[in-house]
């Protein structure tokens, strides 16, 4: 239900966003024949096992997979590890570099895939690891093999790793007003406005782009912060891709506040996203 809803904080598509995805819906042949553009962002939620040429395309005539048809929107893939290994590290390339290059003896065709990619996961093969209510079943080893599905450098490419513990009944039935997905989306347009105008001469739209010099550059921090940073990279052992990306996340998480600077309080967060990295240090 949560990553259904991610699409509804999005910021609504451009022209060339929507023009993109309906070229791609178009060469695989899903394109509804009453729609001459597509106005939505795309939710695709293969199943575990989907095998690699459905993920990334192929075919005799290289057809777009489901990272394609997730341009500009959601790839997401319930319970993770029931993936087969070798599919999940095919995502390793596309990932990192926004698009799929399908060679064939008489073709070769390269198909966008910029996609947020989503992910859930249970902590253990039971289930309860660390619930308060329900006591796990699990060994230690079970549960190392179970984490171990997942290679590194595939987390390294997630951006959050967010523990969603179980919900209370009192919270389900609770009166409590929550933002509604309309507010929040608000903030999240006024977000890309800022990233808008500060990437304006770079080239690209978004913080997700940045390169490394790119990085240098708009995510100073300062001696303070710069500090804090240190000492989590060497206490969880980060590695340079996941250094990059919890820069890029404080930048995001200022963005969101409005601030023109990174801060203590961006970096500390964006880090305390990386639930993975500080349990298997802790292992």
């Amino acid at each position: 239900m949560l990553s259904e809803r991610l699409l509804t904080i999005l910021p609504e598509l451009t022209f060339n966003e929507a023009l993109e995805i309906t070229k791609l819906q178009s060469v695989a042949g899903i394109l509804p024949d009453d729609v001459s553009l597509v106005t939505k962002r795309p939710f695709r939620s293969p199943h575990h096992k989907a095998s690699i040429i459905s993920l990334l395309g192929g075919g005799q005539n290289p057809k777009p997979g489901e990272i394609s048809l997730a341009h500009y929107g959601v790839l997401f893939l319930d319970e993770l590890p029931e993936f087969s290994r070798s599919a999940l590290e095919s995502l390793r390339g596309p990932l990192e570099d926004a698009q799929i290059t399908i060679s064939r003896t008489n073709s070769t065709v390269t198909y966008p895939c910029n996609f947020i990619f989503m992910a859930s996961m249970n902590p253990c093969p039971c289930g309860h690891l660390n619930d308060k209510k329900k006591a796990c079943v699990c060994t230690p080893t079970q549960i190392s093999n179970y984490k171990n599905k997942i290679s590194g450098p595939i987390l390294d490419r997630i951006d959050l790793h967010v523990e969603v513990e179980r919900v209370d009944y009192k919270k389900l039935q609770s009166d409590e007003h929550l933002e509604s997905s309309e507010q929040i989306r608000e903030r999240v347009n006024r977000a890309r406005k800022i990233q808008l105008e500060r990437y304006e001469s770079e080239g690209i739209i978004s913080n997700s782009e940045l390169s490394s010099v790119q990085i240098e550059k708009y995510c100073k921090l300062n001696d303070e912060t710069k500090i804090f940073l240190e000492n989590a990279f060497n206490v969880y052992g980060y590695s340079a891709r996941t250094y990059s990306r919890i820069l890029k996340i404080a930048r995001t998480i200022a963005d969101l506040e409005e601030k023109e600077n990174i801060e203590l309080q961006h970096v500390a967060e964006a880090i305390q996203y990386r639930t993975l990295d500080r349990s298997n240090a802790n292992e």
